[in-house]
Formats: C-alpha cells, sequence, structure tokens
C-alpha cells in the first residue's frame, strides 16, 4: 500500500524502490514458490486496494450501483490484478537461480512482461504499472523517450533487486552497488538529450474546465446552462487553440443547434484558429452505432477524431451474454459506443499537427504513437468527474506527463473537473488551474517535430530486452537442473 505514494499526488518516486526490495527480499528467502506467489499477490492486493479505489467512487457515487456489489466489484477486480506480480515472483521462485546478477535481472524482466500483460490482456488495464511512478522527477524518467514506461518498470524492478542484494550480501559487495548506481547516471545524464526540436512560433492555447457535475451533466433541463457555460468560456478566448472537455456538450452531435456551432465558429475563425469540441456523434444509417468523438470548428476544414479504445463496462459492455445485465445496474447513459478506427491520424489545427486522444486513451502509450512523429503536440480531453475527489483525476495527469516524456511533445489536457494542464515535452506541468472549478487555462504551447526511440518502436524495445533476459534465466535453471540429476 505504501508503493502508491511513489504516484501521483505524492511523487515520491524512491518509495516503489524501496517496498519493492522488501517484496523481493521476502520473496528470495520463500522456502517454496507457492509461499513467493502468495506475497506477491498480497503485494498486488495492497498496491491497487489503495491505488485504485476511484473505481468505487464511478461505480457507486455515479453509477448507482448499491454499495456492496461496488465493493465486491473493486475487491474481484483488486484480486484479478493481483494475479500478474503474483505469478512474476512464482516463476522467478521456480527458476531457483544460482546466480544473483541473473536472479535481479530475470526478476526485473518477469515483472515487466506480466505488467505488459496486465496492460494488454481483457483491452487491458495499465494503470498503476510502476514506471508510471518515475515520471518526471525521477533520473528513470530519462529512460521514457528509449523504452517507455514499461522498460522503466524494468529498471525500477531491476534497481529494487540490487539494492537488496547489495544491503542483503553487505555493502561492500559493490559488484551490485555499481550496476544499481550506472543505471541512475544514465538515466540523469539521458535527461539531458534534446530528442525533438521546436516546429514554428509556439501558440497560444485556452483548456477550458467546465465544471459540470456528473450527476447533472446528462439531465435534460442542466443542458442549456452547460451549453451556456461552454459558450462563454470560449468566446472570453483570444487564443489559436481552444480545446473542451470530452462529450463537452451532452448531445448528439446531429442534435446541436447550427446557430450555436455557428456562432463559436466565427468565434474561433475571428482568432485565425480553431475549437475543438466534444459530442457523441451518431451514423446516419444506424441509430445503435454511435461514437464518443471530437469535433473542430475554425480556420482549418472541419475535422473529427473517434476515440478507438473504450472502458470496459462504462463505454462498451464486453460479452454481453454474460454481462449484459450490467446496463441495468450502472446508470450511465451512452454505455455500449462504437469503436473509432486505430489508424486516424492528426487534425491540422492552428498551423500544428494535433494527436487526439480521448480520457482512458492515453494510458495507451503503444496506441497514442500511431499518431506520430507527424503530430507535433498531443491533446487529451476527459471527464475525470467519475473520480470525484479521489487521487484518481492526479493519476491520470502523471500517465499524460510520461506520454509527453516517451513522445517528446506537449501535451495538452483539458477535463470537465480537472485537472486540466499544459504539460511540456520534458513532462513537466507548466500550468493547471484549480480542480472543481469553472475556469480557462491560457497559455502557449509549443510544436515539436523529430522522433524520440520509443515512437519508432514502441514496447518492442523493452519487450525484446525483457524476452532475452527470461530466455537465459530459463537456459540457466535448465543446466542447474540437469547438473543436479
Amino acid at each position: 500500500m505504501l508503493t502508491v505514494l511513489g504516484f501521483a499526488p505524492f511523487y515520491l518516486f524512491p518509495v516503489p524502490i524501496i517496498t519493492l526490495a522488501l517484496l523481493f527480499g521476502f520473496c528470495h528467502s520463500s522456502t517454496t514458490p507457492l509461499k513467493a506467489a502468495l506475497m506477491g499477490f498480497g503485494f498486488g492486493m495492497g498496491l491497487f486496494s489503495a491505488g485504485v479505489t476511484w473505481i468505487y467512487v464511478s461505480l457507486h457515487d455515479f453509477g448507482a450501483m448499491p454499495m456492496p456489489l461496488a465493493v465486491t466489484a473493486l475487491i474481484i477486480l483488486c484480486a484479478y490484478l493481483a494475479i500478474f506480480p503474483a505469478l512474476s515472483v512464482w516463476i522467478l521462485a521456480k527458476l531457483r537461480l544460482t546466480s544473483s546478477i541473473s536472479w535481479a535481472l530475470v526478476a526485473a524482466a518477469l515483472w515487466m512482461l506480466f505488467e505488459w500483460l496486465r496492460g494488454s490482456l481483457f483491452t487491458g488495464f495499465p494503470w498503476l504499472a510502476l514506471g508510471y511512478s518515475q515520471a518526471p522527477y525521477s533520473p528513470l524518467a530519462g529512460f521514457a523517450p528509449i523504452v517507455g514506461v514499461y522498460g522503466i518498470s524494468l529498471l525500477l524492478v531491476l534497481s529494487a533487486t540490487l539494492l537488496f542484494l547489495w544491503i542483503d550480501k553487505g555493502v561492500r559487495k559493490w559488484r551490485y552497488g555499481l550496476p544499481l548506481m550506472l543505471i541512475w547516471l544514465t538515466g540523469f545524464c539521458l535527461h539531458m538529450i534534446d530528442w525533438v526540436r521546436p516546429h514554428g512560433e509556439p501558440i497560444t492555447v485556452s483548456l477550458l474546465q467546465g465544471n459540470i457535475a456528473q450527476d447533472m451533466k446528462w439531465r435534460e433541463d442542466h443542458v442549456e446552462n452547460t451549453m451556456e457555460t461552454y459558450a462563454k468560456l470560449i468566446l472570453s478566448s483570444d487564443s489559436r487553440l481552444i480545446v473542451t472537455p470530452e462529450i463537452s456538450i451532452p448531445l448528439f452531435s446531429d442534435n446541436v443547434p447550427p446557430l450555436y456551432l455557428s456562432y463559436l465558429t466565427q468565434h474561433a475563425r475571428k482568432n485565425t484558429g480553431d475549437v475543438l469540441i466534444g459530442f457523441a456523434e451518431r451514423t446516419t444509417n444506424n441509430d445503435d452505432e454511435y461514437y464518443n468523438t471530437m469535433f473542430s470548428f475554425g480556420t482549418s476544414p472541419e475535422q473529427s477524431y473517434r476515440k478507438h479504445h473504450l472502458v470496459p463496462f462504462g463505454e462498451f459492455i464486453p460479452l454481453k451474454p454474460i454481462f449484459g445485465w450490467v446496463i441495468n445496474v450502472l446508470q450511465i447513459p451512452l454505455s455500449d459506443f462504437s469503436r473509432g478506427r486505430l489508424d486516424q491520424q492528426p487534425m491540422d489545427l492552428a498551423g500544428q499537427r494535433v494527436a487526439i486522444n480521448i480520457c482512458y486513451e492515453d494510458v495507451f502509450g503503444e496506441e497514442i504513437i500511431n499518431q506520430l512523429p507527424q503530430a507535433t503536440m498531443l491533446v487529451n480531453v476527459s471527464n475525470d468527474a467519475w473520480f470525484g475527489r479521489s487521487i484518481g483525476p492526479q493519476q491520470h495527469l502523471q500517465i499524460s506527463q510520461m506520454r509527453a516524456l516517451e513522445t517528446g511533445r506537449y501535451m495538452l489536457r483539458a477535463t470537465n473537473t480537472g485537472v486540466t494542464a499544459i504539460i511540456n515535452e520534458r513532462g513537466e506541468v507548466l500550468q493547471t488551474i484549480e480542480i472543481f472549478t469553472t475556469a480557462a487555462l491560457h497559455g502557449l504551447a509549443q510544436g515539436f517535430t523529430g522522433t524520440t526511440p520509443y515512437v519508432r518502436t514502441g514496447n518492442y524495445l523493452a519487450l525484446g530486452l525483457a524476452g532475452l533476459i527470461i530466455c537465459s534465466g530459463f537456459i540457466s535453471a535448465f543446466r542447474v537442473a540437469r547438473k543436479t540429476l
């Protein structure tokens, strides 16, 4: 549970190194693989039960799920997520590696592999991947443009296992201390590399935070007030790029009054720029097919982006014959969206190429890079009102910081209740506004061109490295087993 202190809003990045060193120290002395697995499971239950409590807020407070059912659902989810660290330490214990360095390397590789699997299986849930805890201040964050968040997880766990061995074998055993120091010194030096270069002059941006209460957002008698709120915020801005949050106007795009859109479009053109507005989009040939979409209006030709990576049970119901009943329990409007295409390209807005990602999509770095290196900046629009006043919105901000580090691009976040922020290409939050306030964040955003190694290779470099380490570990274990026989 203490590991959560490494993540936002605490940003105590050394804490996960210490807690992981303790975990692997206990696992190293375990007498059986089962005991190691139970320790890994306990660690996972502590991490996730403390770190994703905002899911209860979404299910119970805003999804109207009865408290006993919401608690049960949260426990089941945490137990599922805890299986992945349990499996990693179980396999490590089964290998019975005799070399301490091999043990440390394989431990890190297995953890990373199962963390990646957690972020991939059943549409994936990469939240609280250990690498996120290092953004943006840790020296390990310097590796983000090369190996991404999962590669940082590998290096973090390797640091933890080396730290344990260094202490366990004695601080005079520099064969463990030197590699640990080398990893962190290399990360520090990597921070100094400029992987990308500026593209044009900075543009003025306004990121709008309407602060529409989640329990009011979809009420018909409140739609007009929501439209007025965003119209006032848009018309008060003279920025070239104005961004509203995810489905900021709770209407289907074909139901929005044309005069309303015309008025806002004229204002954007007066600023020689564009405004991004979120609607639900319904196709003309099928009323049951609808999308979570961002539309652009203004000087540039009208463009749109449809959300591709949907949230299970929030935006679509997986395995409907089995889980269809959930729709009747959760009072979530539009809970069965269609998927947009994965190969959508950046929008040409205000002289920049802007890659849009909607809410949960920015958790998947391997999907964000599909719009790169063409994109010169990133925009994330969210409605984190579902998280209430939990630590969820701050954790989501840190995830966006990691995406900025991996891609070498500014990340502009416009959210309904917060955290609305401007993040530079080094993952640093330049400006933000207080959460749960109705306001506009005005600032400058610099476009960038160029390609980081992570944009070129995605997660393949980290996965390939982990695969080689694990294969060598299995070979070593096989040789030891043959000698024993």
